[in-house]
């Protein structure tokens, strides 16, 4: 007969703090991705006190230095440009990692400035445009230019790497929007 695992206590002050502590020392993390964590444990587990407040024990971990959303945002939006993905993926990544207006504003001209880099660099790894096999068909033109705005490039970008016929002109072109 199979063991039945015993229900984890509930949570309680202390408990919660360190649930916290060990989340930020393990993960880059920001306050509301923190706050939503910190309210499935309490839900998953139960609470036992007075009332938990996973929102000001957000603020105090940042207060003390362990978040830093504005920090969170720039090396996110960094990592996904790297990949390739554009300003509208970027934005839509840190939206789900719960990063303020304010600081995904911040981020918003350093986004833009390396835009025609990252669909560059989406379109060599793809091995779309003149970075691969030459597209002959209408079909597989559409499918690059879906993956290309799937990606979050803005459909001028996208179109000017999928026509050009020799990658290294698009290179210096797109490199002189820089």
């Amino acid at each position: 007969m199979p063991r039945s695992r015993a229900s984890p206590k509930p949570l309680d002050a202390a408990a919660l703090e360190r649930l916290a502590l060990r989340y930020v020392e393990r993960f880059a993390t920001t306050r509301g991705k923190l706050t939503a964590y910190l309210t499935r444990k309490i839900r998953e587990r139960g609470w036992t006190g007075e009332a938990a407040d996973p929102a000001a024990l957000a603020d105090r971990m940042a207060a003390q230095g362990y978040i830093d959303d504005r920090l969170y945002a720039q090396s996110k939006a960094a990592a996904l440009a790297r990949r390739g993905l554009g300003a509208r993926r970027v934005s839509a990544a840190l939206r789900e990692a719960h990063v303020e207006e304010a600081d995904a504003e911040a981020v918003a001209p350093d986004i833009a400035a390396r835009e025609a880099d990252s669909a560059l660099r989406f379109a060599r790894r793809r091995r779309l445009g003149p970075f691969g096999p030459p597209a002959v068909d209408r079909a597989v033109r559409e499918k690059q230019l879906a993956a290309m705005l799937r990606a979050g490039h803005p459909m001028t970008i996208a179109r000017r790497i999928l026509c050009a016929e020799n990658a290294d002109d698009i290179v210096r072109e797109l490199e002189g929007m820089s």
